[in-house]
């Protein structure tokens, strides 16, 4: 635990670590409190206030019914945020399960393993989100489903690398020696160590969740109306491009930044855990 927090203080100490850190509390804030950030529910439609510009009452203008911008792009923050993190943590989940044991048993289930995630990682991830959403349905399910599956290959990937590598280490003979069961040495000693390098993938693989989140929601696959979804706005949008273009421009650029600003942060966090890159007390 101390070990994470210093890790943590280091990437924060950075400019870009904490300008990065800094904006995506923000954005996670904003989503978490948008009932009461926000005088506007984000279904509530007055036609007569339609393609309003940015004004006191608005601040980012209306959209083609009325809506408050600023408000559905709060609440699209919960939904495209909330979906991809959860997908993603799913996927680092059963990923590291089968890719640890995979790696330490070894035999028949490592080479079904191998063979399962080299044949999806053959397909980009925007395919097989489209080939599962095909099959369970457009919506919030699907695209939690897609998201998962697309991402997982990595995940098992990495783990199963990790513990190949560590398991003939001189603390896993020392232990089985001592009596220490397959199971106690895989999780006790071998899944912690691999902890570190799968979860900064996964935050990294996270930005990219957003924008597959985004992509699956702008072609109509991912939260259904009126569910807003920063895809799903930037898809309604579309029509309205040079009448009123703060209705693509705004959630465009929550999503161009946010991936930004994850990226830079899970760089800080993989500089931070470097020892020889971090400065020297006095």
């Amino acid at each position: 635990m101390r070990e994470a927090l210093s890790t943590l203080a280091a990437a924060l100490s950075t400019p870009k670590g904490a300008l990065s850190a800094g904006w995506l509390v923000a954005v996670v804030a904003g989503a978490v409190f948008a009932p009461l950030v926000s005088p506007y529910a984000y279904d509530a439609q007055a036609l007569s206030q339609a393609f309003r510009g940015p004004e006191a009452a608005h601040w980012l203008g209306t959209d083609e019914f009325g809506r408050d911008l600023l408000t559905r792009l709060l609440y699209g923050a919960r939904t495209s945020l909330s979906v991809s993190a959860v997908a993603i943590g799913v996927s680092v989940t059963v990923g590291m399960i089968l890719g640890a044991a995979a790696g330490y048993f070894g035999g028949r289930f490592d080479r079904a393993v191998t063979v399962t995630v080299d044949l999806t990682w053959s397909f980009p991830e925007i395919l097989i989100a489209l080939i599962l959403v095909a099959i369970v349905g457009p919506g919030v399910t699907g695209t939690l489903a897609a998201i998962g599956v697309a991402y997982l290959a990595q995940f098992a990937r990495l783990a199963r690398g990790q513990i190949m590598a560590l398991k003939s280490e001189t603390f896993v003979e020392a232990a089985r020696s001592l009596g220490g069961s397959d199971g106690f040495i895989l999780m006790r000693h071998l899944v912690p160590n691999t902890l570190t390098p799968v979860l900064v993938a996964g935050m990294l693989a996270t930005g990219d969740a957003i924008i597959l989140e985004a992509t699956l929601g702008y072609f109509g696959l991912g939260a259904q109306p009126p569910t807003p979804s920063w895809g799903s706005m930037m898809s309604s949008g579309t029509a309205q491009l040079f009448k009123a273009p703060g209705i693509i421009l705004f959630p465009g650029l929550a999503v161009a930044i946010t991936v930004v600003a994850i990226n830079l942060f899970g760089d800080a966090l993989v500089r931070a855990m470097d020892v020889r890159s971090r400065p020297r007390m006095a």
